[in-house]
């Protein structure tokens, strides 16, 4: 059931995107020939408002075929009033940033439900602590929990770790411990620790882990606002750094996943709970749009870089370098899914 869950978690995804470039397409007067879910044979079709309608077989991916467009054949255009190609670039443009802004936007109402639900975050209670470290000298202990670092007043562990890095000199810690309030000084120092690519970084840190304990996140309707679109944002700036280092090598290709790895953990979140299910939605929304805006040709980016040169230098590229360029995109395209398939045979297979 997990895994039917996951596919149609990935479905919606994929239709919410090619529906921002449907109704882009239509706002700007274009003919849309064919929405589909799914690539290859087509299962089940239907034609509505002049557009086929159809889920097909294979569920990686989707696309809005446009009158006068078809990445399989960059050669296949059309002038007509109602064409793709009859559209100056800007309204292109507009067409193919819109797939990219639904997910965006996607994320962000996903985001704001699990606002309104009551997302769970970590409480600053001690679990672990360090030996020989700032907080095992200054005498925390376990189950300790952190009520103010001087005297801003602490509620998430998340808060505490952040002023906890960002400090300069010596910090007055007020903890309760059995119901008394105590108050410890401590000066965090400069350790070794990993980050969430892995890789050994230096920060402040005083010694100390968490218990895993948590607690619901109160929000009123503003903060529930400023939730969603900070932890949208958030979600953006990972994956972009995310792919920034995986191009310089700061991250192994090995790390690099696909369509098994998707299917997998949004099984996992499914058998967590639907909130965890949102989470992970939220998430791989964020991704398909980020990776969408990449500069390659098969893919939004491409075209919009082709049609920004269109605008800058009033022609369009020439249909030879369109054809050489596409090629190259979908190779691009097609070697990065066959690493992160090969990458989820091997997780799979230990």
């Amino acid at each position: 059931m997990s895994w039917l869950v996951s596919l149609l978690v990935l479905s919606a995804l994929i239709f919410f995107h090619e529906l921002g470039h449907y109704v882009a397409a239509r706002l700007m007067g274009v003919y849309v020939e064919v929405f589909s879910i799914g690539f290859g044979k087509k299962m089940v079709s239907f034609r509505k408002w002049g557009t086929e309608w159809s889920i097909s077989m294979i569920p990686l991916g989707g696309y809005v075929k446009m009158k006068g467009q078809d990445d399989s054949d960059p050669t296949k255009i059309s002038f007509d009033e109602d064409s793709y190609n009859a559209k100056t670039p800007m309204q292109r443009i507009f067409i193919l940033l819109a797939g990219p802004a639904a997910n965006f936007i996607l994320a962000f109402i996903l985001y704001f439900t699990i606002a309104l639900g009551g997302p769970q975050i970590l409480s600053p209670v001690i679990g672990t602590v360090v030996k020989d470290s700032p907080a095992f000298i200054a005498g925390l202990e376990t189950n300790d929990t952190i009520r103010s670092i001087n005297g801003i007043e602490i509620t998430t562990w998340k808060e505490m770790a952040k002023i906890i890095e960002h400090s300069n000199g010596s910090l007055n810690f007020t903890i309760e411990r059995d119901g008394f309030l105590e108050v410890k000084n401590l000066t965090p120092k400069i350790s070794q620790s990993t980050n969430i690519f892995n890789e050994v970084i230096d920060k402040k840190m005083i010694g100390i882990g968490s218990a895993g304990v948590s607690h619901t996140l109160e929000l009123n309707p503003s903060e529930t606002i400023s939730y969603a679109m900070e932890q949208t944002i958030f979600a953006s700036t990972i994956i972009f750094t995310s792919l920034e280092k995986l191009i310089t090598g700061d991250v192994p290709a090995k790390e690099l996943g696909g369509v098994i790895s998707i299917v997998k953990l949004t099984s996992d979140a499914t058998d967590a709970g639907w909130m965890s299910v949102l989470f992970f939605a939220a998430l791989i929304s964020v991704n398909l749009g980020v990776l969408n805006l990449l500069p390659i040709p098969a893919l939004d980016g491409g075209h919009i870089m082709f049609n920004i040169y269109e605008f800058i230098t009033k022609r369009a590229p020439s249909e030879a370098i369109l054809i050489k360029l596409t090629i190259i995109g979908w190779v691009m395209l097609f070697s990065l899914m066959g690493l992160g398939l090969f990458n989820d045979i091997n997780r799979l297979m230990g």
